[in-house]
């Protein structure tokens, strides 16, 4: 609600804008602006001398972890292995944990941009150009890990079908070829679906760069963009080929990684409601890393007329949605524990919740299932410090997930003799925190020079661009909404 000047009676007129109103849909883009204050809110991002200083900040500590973590993985090469925690029976630990957490992390963004643009989801129009690169630069952090946990990551390419003199070849039968497949299949598509995305952008960044060599980047970034008829033509073509390519991987790729639990034998691992639970948990996870993202870039960089509460307040009833799916998946996995009638998988899921690390799976429960309960108040939906914290509960608590499935269900094996418990090593520490320091140094080093919104997109569900048709999200009366 906006005031307006005082009345007769001295009290201030309130006028009940379109956001107010529940017979109306709230705008996708709000305040006065244009085509042209569009493209000058987003190109200024990256056409400023200087980023705002809370950019420095976050930079000047996101560095340091990320050049830290290069430093951990090169003594582990060197060293060995034995420089983490794993032991026998856990032999998977961390490395696997902090594997499957930042696949998980990379799902949002083809969720987003594909599947939502395929349902012709306006709203996605603002977010989707940081969550598409959120995906690359997760994907980027969790290619590592499988690399580096083999032990002899400089001979990875085995793992490749290709001739060679040994006569070998891989085992497609090890779900662990599998995700070689599946991730860097999902990693080309995306970062392809990421990249001409942004080509009508890099046109207009190199339309309106002063410099020479900024002109020279972003002119073969625009691949000779002139945004004539064919091009557009062109370039929604071949995006909604990819949107296609990518919408099945969303399914598929999370589902091969749960195979690297589901196919084993082992208690707390072999069960079929892994693909579907762990798809919908990489949505919850990666939703949550949206919003943890979205929130300080739209404050930092005077986004919040483009990423808008509405946009907010959608990503929330989703992350309320996959929560409640995930939850769900948690009970049915206690029930199936009992209604197997299987001594040890009944012991596995009491292990899980009594056991010495029982304090990882009720903090777990509590940030995945506990937290995202606010959001069924719109107060608190709509209230950015409640998105916040629970934004952040969720990624902790999805850490987590990976965690206790992955070490308590390993850690006490069939023998009690083999029983051995899993302490991580300052190694473990440092790389999981190194991770999300590389991760945060390529967003923040995106945020600073690339389009962080879409900028052709969000124009295109603007009322300017649609002058004789109202389009989603403009003052539409409720009952011609959909």
């Amino acid at each position: 609600m906006t005031a307006l000047a005082p009345d007769i009676t001295g009290k201030p007129v309130i006028d009940r804008t379109i956001e107010d109103d529940p017979h109306v849909r709230p705008p996708l883009v709000i305040g006065d602006n244009d085509f042209e204050s569009v493209t000058d809110k987003v190109c200024r991002i990256a056409e400023a001398p200087r980023p705002p200083r809370a950019w420095y900040v976050a930079f000047s500590a996101s560095v340091p972890l990320a050049l830290m973590f290069f430093g951990l993985v090169g003594y582990l090469v060197t060293t060995g292995v034995g420089v983490w925690g794993n032991n026998q029976p856990v032999a998977w630990a961390f490395d696997i944990t902090n594997f499957v957490f930042w696949i998980g992390i990379g799902h949002a963004g083809t969720l987003i941009s594909a599947i939502l643009f395929l349902f012709r989801q306006n709203w996605r129009t603002s977010i989707n150009r940081f969550a598409e690169a959120m995906t690359i630069f997760a994907v980027i952090c969790a290619g590592i890990f499988p690399a580096i946990h083999v032990g002899r990551p400089w001979l990875a390419y085995w793992m490749l079908p290709y001739p060679n003199q040994m006569s070998m070849w891989p085992n497609f039968r090890s779900p662990l070829l599998w995700d070689v497949f599946a991730v860097s299949t999902y990693a080309t598509v995306s970062f392809l679906f990421w990249y001409v995305g942004m080509i009508p952008d890099f046109a207009s960044f190199r339309d309106r760069a002063r410099g020479k060599v900024r002109q020279i980047v972003y002119g073969i970034l625009a691949l000779g963009w002139t945004g004539s008829n064919r091009h557009w033509h062109r370039f929604e073509r071949a995006y909604l080929l990819l949107a296609g390519l990518a919408t099945p991987l969303v399914l598929s790729v999370h589902s091969v990684v749960s195979f690297d639990f589901a196919v084993s034998q082992l208690p707390g691992w072999h069960t079929t409601v892994f693909p579907p639970y762990f798809v919908a948990g990489a949505v919850f996870g990666g939703f949550a890393m949206v919003i943890t993202l979205a929130i300080p870039a739209r404050q930092l960089f005077g986004l919040k007329e483009l990423i808008t509460m509405r946009h907010m307040d959608n990503m929330c009833k989703i992350l309320l949605t996959t929560g409640l799916i995930v939850g769900y998946a948690y009970g049915i996995e206690l029930f199936m524990a009992w209604y197997s009638g299987s001594l040890y998988e009944r012991f596995a899921f009491l292990n899980r919740m009594a056991g010495p690390y029982a304090w990882a799976y009720w903090t777990m429960i509590f940030c995945n299932v506990a937290a995202p309960q606010l959001f069924w108040v719109k107060r608190l939906r709509t209230n950015l410090w409640v998105m916040f914290f629970v934004a952040m509960c969720v990624n902790v608590g999805m850490w987590f997930e990976r965690f206790v499935i992955i070490v308590t269900s390993l850690h006490r094996d069939f023998l009690p003799s083999s029983w051995n418990m899993f302490v991580p090593t300052w190694v473990d520490i440092g790389m999981l925190v190194g991770s999300l320091g590389l991760f945060m140094t390529l967003f923040l080093l995106f945020c600073r020079y690339l389009p962080m919104v879409a900028m052709a997109e969000v124009k295109n569900v603007m009322p300017q661009a649609h002058p004789k048709h109202p389009v989603e999200g403009h003052a539409v009366p409720e009952e011609s909404v959909i």
